[in-house]
C-alpha cells in the first residue's frame, strides 16, 4: 500500500507516520506540508509546498497512491467561521479533489473530530467537510478523534495544546480507565487508519472504541 499524508510534522501525524514506517505493509509514504519531517527512511519521501492552497503545485507526484490520510487541522479557538472554514474545509477539499483525479479508486481517511454531530460552529464546518469527502471518494473513513495520548515523544505544533497536554496528559491513563472509548493512543490511531485503508472496516464513522477496537494488536 502506497501512502500520501498530510499533517506529519503535528501530533496527530507524527503517530501515523510512525506506524506508517513500521509496517511493512506500507511500501512508500509521501508527507505533504508546509516544512520536513526532520525524519529519513526509505520509504519516505517529501513533498513541501509553503502554499498548501497551491493545490495544482503537486502534479504528477500525487499519482500512483492508494490512501490519503489527511492529518491537517487547526483549533477553531478565535477564529471566524469564514477564516476556520477556509483552513478547513477549503483547505481539506482542495487536495481532496485533486487527489480524486490522478487517484480515483484511493480511500480517504479524515481526522475529524469528537462532537462532529454537534451544533457549535467547527462543527458544522467539520461535518460539511465529513460529508463532502463521502461524496467524492467511494472508499472514506472519518476519523472522530477525541483525546489522543502521545506514546513516542508526539508533540503539538500549537503552544497552547502542548501547555494543555504538559497539564493534563498524566491523567489520560485514568482518564482511559474510566471511559475506554474517550483516549487512544498514537500507536491504536495509526494502525487503526492503516487498516482502514488496507482491509476496510465496520464503519465509516470511526468513534473512540471503533479506533481502539481496529487499532488494537
Amino acid at each position: 500500500m502506497r501512502v500520501i499524508l498530510f499533517g506529519a510534522t503535528g501530533m496527530v501525524g507524527q503517530g501515523v507516520l510512525r506506524e506508517c514506517l513500521l509496517d511493512d505493509g506500507v511500501e512508500a509514504v509521501l508527507a505533504v506540508g508546509r516544512s520536513s519531517t526532520g525524519r529519513t527512511h526509505p520509504r519516505l519521501r517529501e513533498l513541501v509546498r509553503k502554499d498548501l492552497f497551491d493545490f495544482g503545485a503537486a502534479g504528477t507526484d500525487l499519482q500512483g497512491y492508494d490512501a490519503c490520510f489527511f492529518c491537517l487541522g487547526v483549533s477553531s479557538a478565535g477564529m471566524s467561521e469564514a477564516d476556520y472554514t477556509r483552513l478547513t474545509y477549503d483547505l481539506t477539499l482542495g487536495w481532496a479533489q485533486a487527489l480524486a483525479r490522478v487517484n480515483p479508486a484511493m480511500t480517504f481517511v479524515y481526522v475529524s473530530g469528537a462532537g462532529t454531530d454537534g451544533n457549535a460552529m467547527w462543527a458544522r464546518v467539520k461535518k460539511r467537510t465529513e460529508d463532502a469527502l463521502f461524496a467524492l471518494f467511494p472508499s472514506a473513513y472519518m476519523v472522530r478523534l477525541g483525546a489522543l495520548r502521545p506514546m513516542h515523544g508526539e508533540v503539538s505544533k500549537t503552544r497552547w495544546t502542548r501547555i494543555g497536554y504538559a497539564v493534563l496528559g498524566p491523567l489520560l491513563p485514568l482518564v482511559r480507565a474510566i471511559a475506554p472509548g474517550a483516549v487512544i493512543t498514537t500507536e491504536e490511531l495509526g494502525r487503526a487508519m492503516i487498516r482502514a485503508a488496507r482491509q476496510g472496516a465496520p464503519k465509516r464513522l470511526l468513534e473512540g472504541r471503533d479506533l481502539r477496537a481496529l487499532g488494537a494488536l
